[in-house]
């Protein structure tokens, strides 16, 4: 009794603890703000009465800001998007898989224009041997500055010649495209968030290897062997190791910018 007294305690004192970590949406009902109610409707339980009142009041203030924005309002296809998904969803949440619906059809969107274009859609800053990252401070405030080594190496994989490119292009939509469980390869796509121009350096088994450049801010995909990969890169002078099962499409987001 006393283990399952203290079992009880202690499932309590994580709920409660859970509880106050969460938002605190208690007077969620007086308000007008568009990505507050928005949250809630993500957050809360699909029973919670307050949505039959939130839900109608968040769409007709998306509709009111989409009416007043101005002509470059970067938001407006923001609330568009969510005021599509309110009408026929409870809330803008969206599942794993939707998620990765999405990232699809927007990859499938940019290759499909850089085969009509006959070149890579990337606009990139070239790396310079005379970069340098200055790596987080010690314990003991000092750092260090390290040269981009991989500058040279990096460009060269960026200048792919037209018939590479295409080549490569055509791979990649052909593998967008194939949901069969049993092909050999899939696609996996690199998304730099640093403000550093980056090599995915993607190792299997025996020979098999890959090295995949990918823009700062931007990304980058290749198709690759299903298996068991090494993943390494130098992100702004930071080391990064993972190992990666990959039988199916794989997005790796890599680096946090510096900038605001």
């Amino acid at each position: 009794m006393k283990k399952l007294f203290l079992l009880f305690t202690t499932l309590m004192f994580i709920c409660f603890s859970a509880q106050k970590k969460g938002k605190d949406y208690s007077n969620i009902l007086k308000s007008k703000n568009i990505y507050e109610i928005n949250a809630f409707l993500r957050d809360a339980h699909p029973d919670d009465p307050r949505r039959s009142v939130l839900k109608p009041r968040v769409m007709d203030l998306m509709k009111e800001y989409i009416k007043n924005a101005s002509p470059h309002d970067q938001k407006v296809k923001q609330m568009q998007d969510w005021l599509a998904m309110l009408k026929r969803k409870p809330s803008t949440k969206i599942t794993f898989d939707e998620m990765n619906a999405i990232i699809k059809q927007k990859q499938i969107a940019k290759y499909q224009k850089e085969l009509q274009v006959g070149q890579s859609a990337v606009v990139y800053t070239p790396s310079s041997p005379k970069n340098v990252f200055v790596p987080t401070p010690t314990v003991a405030k000092t750092t260090t500055a390290i040269a981009d080594t991989e500058a040279s190496e990096f460009n060269m994989l960026m200048a792919e010649n037209p018939i590479e490119h295409k080549n490569k292009t055509v791979k990649i939509l052909n593998s967008l495209f194939d949901n069969d469980p049993n092909a050999k390869e899939c696609i996996i796509m690199i998304e730099n968030k640093s403000d550093c121009n980056i090599i995915v350096r993607i190792e299997g088994v025996g020979t098999t290897k890959y090295r995949l450049p990918v823009p700062a801010g931007g990304d980058n995909s290749l198709v690759i062997q299903k298996g068991d990969y090494l993943l390494t890169s130098i992100v702004c002078g930071a080391q990064y190791a993972s190992q990666k099962t990959i039988q199916k499409p794989l997005m790796v987001a890599l680096g946090s910018s510096s900038k605001k």
